[in-house]
């Protein structure tokens, strides 16, 4: 096995929560695959605050230029950067919309958080990165939504093909103070999926309706997919694991008690 997909195998089955700390841990011993690891594993998105506009936004590579990011509300980086990468001015406008698209899609959805959208030109198009996270107020409990596409044109007019890359990283905790639980729970998940369509789109609100259509569905195929898969089956596991029922009051369990009792002595 290669070492960087030996890397990546060991990033998969550790905590999603603390991808970041085992990422520096591994490139602290294995720093040659730093390229490799850091453009290929998504982490826990980091919220700033814009100065100039006064609101919140995610930070992340998509961005980033150097030791600055952009801001997706004012198009200014920080610190400020001079010649800084920014997309051209007809992407610039669509970013403007979407980012205005994505707060009401998170008051519907989330009920609060931090959204942000930042596009950048092609050769012959565009792609962008669609970025959500909702945290609650003590920080045990987080949903990060990393949702990269791109717009291709095809051969009929006014029509493209949009390819869409999602990552989706969830924990719950609850700490020993809780009145709800017995102890520290700790659920975690990291889930990606990919999905493409074919959609018309004639002018700029057209392009905001079809990326918000697929990030809406894949966001709910994904949120499906953990219900069933991690809260299921970890409610399963705790039902066959656990006993409501007084062990006084279930006859078979004291006979093996009894027996289990006889045997050690």
């Amino acid at each position: 096995m290669l070492p960087e997909d030996a890397a990546l195998d060991l990033l998969r089955r550790l905590n999603p929560k603390d991808i970041s700390k085992n990422l520096d841990a591994i490139l602290a011993v294995a720093p040659d695959l730093a390229d490799v690891l850091l453009s290929s594993v998504d982490q826990p998105l980091q919220v700033s605050n814009c100065s100039e506009s006064g609101n919140q936004y995610l930070l992340c590579d998509f961005n980033r230029d150097g030791d600055s990011y952009r801001s997706p509300w004012t198009n200014k980086y920080d610190p400020p950067l001079e010649d800084g990468l920014v997309s051209s001015d007809r992407v610039r406008k669509l970013e403007s919309a979407l980012n205005e698209a994505m707060r009401v899609y998170l008051d519907l959805y989330y009920e609060g958080g931090v959204s942000s959208v930042y596009l950048w030109d092609q050769d012959d198009s565009y792609a962008g990165a669609v970025l959500i996270k909702k945290a609650s107020s003590s920080g045990s409990c987080g949903w990060d939504s990393i949702h990269v596409f791109e717009c291709l044109p095809t051969s009929e007019t006014d029509v493209f093909d949009y390819r869409l890359t999602s990552t989706i990283i969830l924990y719950l905790g609850s700490d020993q103070q809780s009145s709800l639980v017995s102890g520290a729970l700790s659920l975690s998940g990291h889930l990606t999926r990919q999905t493409s369509q074919r959609m018309p789109a004639s002018d700029q609100d057209g392009e905001v309706s079809n990326i918000g259509r697929l990030v809406e569905e894949m966001e709910t195929r994904m949120r499906n997919f953990l219900q069933e898969v991690y809260f299921d089956k970890t409610r399963d596991i705790i039902n066959q694991t656990r006993s409501i029922q007084p062990i006084s009051e279930n006859p078979d369990k004291m006979a093996l008690r009894s027996v289990l009792k006889n045997l050690s002595n």
